[in-house]
């Protein structure tokens, strides 16, 4: 078992999720409270999440498969940008800081899986 605070990915995937609770969740409209908000909500928390699941696990391909899908939220996370971005619900500006960040978590991971298939 790892400590998954003591993993990188896990840290820049917390300040990532902190990022869009902060930044981007708040500029949703009302209608969309229950829909693209919660799904973007979501889709950024799943990503530490499955880091920490993870991390419990005591087989490097259990901990790999974990970190597939936080992966995987973290593209979801990735299109729920661009849509809120393409709807006006976010500025291009903000768009753009984000999807640097989901990128650098994306890159991470994809490194930390390679690692761990090796």
């Amino acid at each position: 078992m790892r400590d998954y605070k003591k993993l990188e990915v896990w840290k820049k995937s917390h300040e990532l999720t902190l990022f869009v609770y902060k930044n981007i969740l708040p500029k949703f409209p009302k209608n969309e409270q229950f829909d693209l908000l919660c799904q973007t909500k979501r889709a950024a928390y799943s990503i530490p999440l499955n880091i920490v699941e993870g991390s419990g696990r005591f087989t490097e391909k259990d901990f790999a498969h974990f970190l597939d899908t936080a992966l995987g939220s973290a593209h979801e996370l990735e299109y729920s940008c661009l849509l809120s971005k393409d709807l006006s619900y976010i500025e291009e500006d903000l768009y753009n800081i984000t999807n640097k960040l989901i990128n650098e978590v994306k890159a991470m991971l994809i490194g930390l899986i390679k690692k761990l298939r090796e």
